[in-house]
């Protein structure tokens, strides 16, 4: 068992996360001996977007279960995504229909586009799949968790912030900025994906995994001595 499969049995271990947690790796070019993401892609809109899914996020979901790269193009329907990860700039995806809708229905204020984070590009790859199966250091770890999981990761990294829309910024603060950040998810996102109503997202920075991993033992251990505590409490209030 290498060291990623590792940390991803502990994570697992510790979080029960949502599903496996996964790698996501940023590159020039396509890794070679790694299959690419090969879902035929749909009639682009007026504005000629198309992709092989209807955002990157939807990505994240099929990772669990495989790895694959991508290439810029396979992410091209959703302009957010592709803004957030280094795909395309502000000025690129400023007049796709997306965009517009988005900004028309009030869900984003154009003042705020210029703040969101991204990564700094050009990207010509990123590749996907579940941590355990990893053959590469991960750029960032992206894990789906309940609330009481990203409670317990909180108390572990009480600096972890705590993020709205959209909810694919997380992979640039990871990637960028070295922060765990989680999400509480957006409309967007979880529409397209179909997220759970119960999920949220956390991104780590592959570099600082076994630090985190390593606090989350300690603040585990804390919350399972607390929660024995209080359901010892409990039941002098149960009814018989």
């Amino acid at each position: 068992m290498n060291a990623w499969a590792a940390l991803a049995g502990e994570l697992t271990e510790v979080l029960h996360p949502v599903a496996p947690p996964i790698a996501i790796t940023f590159s020039d070019a396509p890794p070679e001996g790694i299959a690419a993401f090969d879902a035929p892609m749909p009639p682009p809109t007026p504005d000629g977007r198309t992709g092989r899914v209807s955002a990157g996020c939807v990505f994240w979901m099929e990772a669990a279960h495989r790895t694959f790269s991508t290439e810029p193009a396979d992410h091209g329907n959703c302009s957010v995504g592709r803004l957030t990860h280094g795909l395309a700039t502000l000025e690129e995806v400023a007049g796709n229909s997306d965009v517009a809708a988005l900004l028309e229905s009030g869900w984003v204020g154009m003042e705020d586009v210029p703040h969101i984070p991204t990564i700094t590009g050009p990207v010509g790859a990123i590749t996907y799949g579940p941590l355990a199966e990893t053959a590469v250091d991960p750029d960032v770890v992206l894990l789906r968790l309940s609330p009481r999981s990203v409670m317990v990761l909180s108390d572990a990294v009480p600096e972890m912030r705590i993020e709205g829309k959209p909810q694919c910024h997380i992979v640039a603060l990871a990637h960028e900025h070295d922060q765990v950040a989680a999400s509480v998810g957006c409309m967007l996102s979880r529409v397209r994906t179909g997220m759970g109503h119960t999920e949220m997202t956390c991104a780590v920075p592959g570099g600082r995994l076994a630090e985190v991993v390593e606090r989350l033992r300690g603040a585990a251990h804390v919350d399972g001595t607390v929660a024995r505590y209080a359901a010892d409490d409990a039941r002098r209030f149960a009814r018989t």
